[in-house]
């Protein structure tokens, strides 16, 4: 009798255990250790150096204006990014937040962030760090998982980015644009803000939602810039999300680019696709021109 009660009791443990796995999976809030260590896989032998490539864009003070200001408090802590704004444009600028990769906010976002604001934009790079930025594959895998371990934080951080271009630079419409762990962020930005978010870039986010239930709320288009040889997220995961936002008749642009890795856009990584990363951020330039510049 007593083995008889530990196998009913066994099958329904796992029949529970089943369910509420498929449930984390359908959310973009559940931590999964296994991105972590995809993470960790794919950059282990990368290093963040500034390239020559990421130095050909305009230079502070050059065709914008950029520094590093406060854009909020959490937990009685000043939270600094980093904001570049295009220099002799009349009338207010439209806002994006800049979702920096698993290294952090580091020089080479600060570069990106300007190559985005020379375009007719305000650019907060936010920080989800802290004020830490990684220089090796070790430190960053600390820190992001840090980071995904406290995600009421990661979103609270955001709110407050959103905010700050809001209501502090007045801007009259906000995009958002994330690579890797930032690209993930790009997503919870959009779902933070479901109706008010003009723009959301999602560049290869490893934690996507697929659950239509989930991605319902979502006003604003998306464009999703994607690699076929990455594995988080997989080309199965990207047509998922593409799949479930046609079928809620969402404004979304979904590219899976061939032949191109996770991190492909990043010049200073190994798999860096000269040719994907000049096409997505051609794709990038039309889409944020399109739906955040005022005509």
């Amino acid at each position: 009798m007593r083995l008889f009660i530990a196998v009913i009791l066994g099958t329904f443990l796992v029949v529970i255990g089943c369910q509420s796995s498929v449930l984390n999976s359908q959310t973009l809030s559940q931590p999964t250790d296994d991105y972590t260590e995809y993470m960790w896989e794919v950059h282990q032998d990368e290093r963040p150096v500034p390239t020559d490539i990421l130095a050909q864009v305009p230079a502070e003070d050059d065709a914008v204006s950029a520094e590093i200001v406060t854009y909020g408090t959490l937990e009685g802590k000043e939270i600094n990014g980093y904001l570049a704004s295009a220099m002799d444009i009349d009338g207010p600028l439209p806002g994006i937040i800049v979702i920096h990769e698993w290294w952090g906010l580091n020089d080479n976002i600060k570069t990106m962030t300007r190559k985005i604001a020379a375009q007719g934009y305000r650019a907060l790079a936010v920080d989800m760090y802290g004020g830490k930025f990684a220089k090796t594959p070790e430190e960053a895998r600390k820190l992001v998982t840090e980071a995904r371990n406290n995600r009421d934080r990661l979103q609270d951080n955001l709110t407050l980015a959103y905010q700050d271009l809001e209501q502090e630079k007045n801007a009259p419409k906000i995009g958002s644009i994330g690579w890797c762990f930032g690209g993930s962020l790009s997503l919870q930005t959009a779902l933070l803000f479901p109706k008010t978010l003009d723009a959301a870039v999602i560049y290869y986010g490893g934690e996507l939602a697929t659950d239509p239930e989930v991605l319902k709320p979502l006003e604003m288009p998306i464009l999703g810039i994607f690699g076929e040889l990455d594995r988080r997220p997989s080309p199965e995961t990207v047509k998922a999300f593409e799949t479930a936002l046609n079928a809620l008749n969402k404004q979304a642009d979904i590219y899976i680019y061939p032949n191109a890795d996770h991190a492909f856009a990043n010049p200073s990584g190994a798999r860096y696709n000269p040719e994907a990363a000049q096409d997505a951020w051609e794709k990038t330039e039309q889409f944020f021109s399109k739906h955040l510049i005022l005509r």
